[in-house]
Parts: C-alpha cells; sequence; structure tokens
C-alpha cells in the first residue's frame, strides 16, 4: 500500500489536484503506522520467548551507546546527558538493551518540546536493593493515569503531541519482568519523569 501510494505521488503527481494529493499522503501516513504497529507487535512477541542468557553488563557503556545514536539520527540542539559511570547488572544483555532502548527513546521524544533536554541514567540503594532509573524534563504526565502505562496500545499523550504506537512500555515491563524484577514511574506534568526498575539477582 505505501509503495503503490509512492509510486502514484512520484509519477501521477501532477494529474492529481492537492486533495487528491492530502489523500494519498494520509495513505501513505497510515499504512507506515500500520506497518511500525506490526513490528512492534512481533518484538513484544519476541520477548516473552527464548532463554534468559544473564551475565554482568555495564549498562552505562550500553546507555551511551544509545544516547550517542539517538543524537545522530535525532539531533538536539541543546541536551544535557548526566550517565552514570560502571552501573552494572547482571542481565540478558540482549533484553535489557532492548529495554534501554524503549526508555531512553522516550526521554528523547518527550523532552523534544523542551529548549534543553535533560536525560539521565543512574542507580540507587533503597533497602538493600539496587534500583536503576531513567529519567527527564520532559512532558511528563498526571499519576493518576499511573496505572495505564504500561498496558499496549496504552497512550498518555496524543499521536499529534508525540508519534509512538503504544508498545514500547509494555515490552520494557515484559523484559524486567522476565528478570524477576519491577518498573514504576514517578512524573509530574511538564516537568519530566523518571522511570525506576530493578532486576531479581
Amino acid at each position: 500500500m505505501d509503495g503503490f501510494s509512492l509510486a502514484l505521488l512520484e509519477d501521477y503527481e501532477e494529474k492529481l489536484d492537492q486533495d487528491g494529493q492530502n489523500y494519498l499522503r494520509r495513505v501513505r501516513s497510515g499504512s507506515q503506522r500500520m506497518a511500525q504497529l506490526i513490528d512492534d507487535l512481533l518484538k513484544l512477541s519476541k520477548m516473552s520467548r527464548g532463554e534468559l542468557h544473564r551475565e554482568k553488563v555495564n549498562l552505562s557503556a550500553i546507555v551511551s551507546e544509545i544516547t550517542e545514536n539517538l543524537q545522530e539520527v535525532q539531533p538536539k540542539s541543546s541536551v544535557r546527558l548526566k550517565i552514570e559511570e560502571d552501573v552494572l547488572a547482571f542481565v540478558d544483555e540482549r533484553l535489557m538493551r532492548a529495554a534501554l532502548v524503549n526508555l531512553l527513546n522516550n526521554a528523547w521524544k518527550f523532552t523534544s518540546k523542551k529548549e534543553t533536554a535533560e536525560i539521565s541514567f543512574g542507580q540507587k540503594i533503597e533497602n538493600g536493593e539496587t534500583v536503576y532509573f531513567v529519567s527527564d524534563n520532559g512532558a511528563g504526565f498526571d499519576m493518576k493515569y499511573a496505572d495505564k502505562l504500561f498496558g499496549a496500545f496504552q497512550r498518555l499523550h496524543t499521536t499529534n503531541e508525540f508519534e509512538g504506537t503504544g508498545i514500547g512500555l509494555a515490552t520494557v515491563q515484559r523484559i524486567i519482568n522476565r528478570h524477576g524484577g519491577m518498573i514504576w514511574a514517578e512524573s509530574e506534568l511538564d516537568k519530566g519523569t523518571t522511570f525506576y526498575f530493578k532486576v531479581n539477582k
């Protein structure tokens, strides 16, 4: 659908009036969103299968790689990154990388309207347990909707405000659950969000 719509726009654009061109662009946009949704659903499904291969992983190094890539793909004119060094965890590296990609993509996306984005990653000790966190100063959300946060297709912002399919945080929760851990968030509208997670050793 997307391919044929693109071909029409490229080869027959001059024969279509403004309304026709707009309709085709909407068809393309819808088909691209559907393709992304299907990809995200497949990724979510994969997170439930296969064995965990746990090892000691430097999460700080992974976070640095992800944010460097984000800056290349979606440059920000002003971003303050605070990444605690040598944060280690005994996890499946492939799955935890996928979780951090989703969390950092969210932080990057929801700080897009801030003059200066602030994104942090680190760890702290609570009740003798290590808790990891990804924090930002972005759009935030009302905590009364926090119970919807990790449900598939649940969105606390419209697609007009921020793009997305509503699968990312469901994927993150599934990964953390597979590690015997838990994830939660603290947030305030227009002041940012912090995601906390811990894994079972």
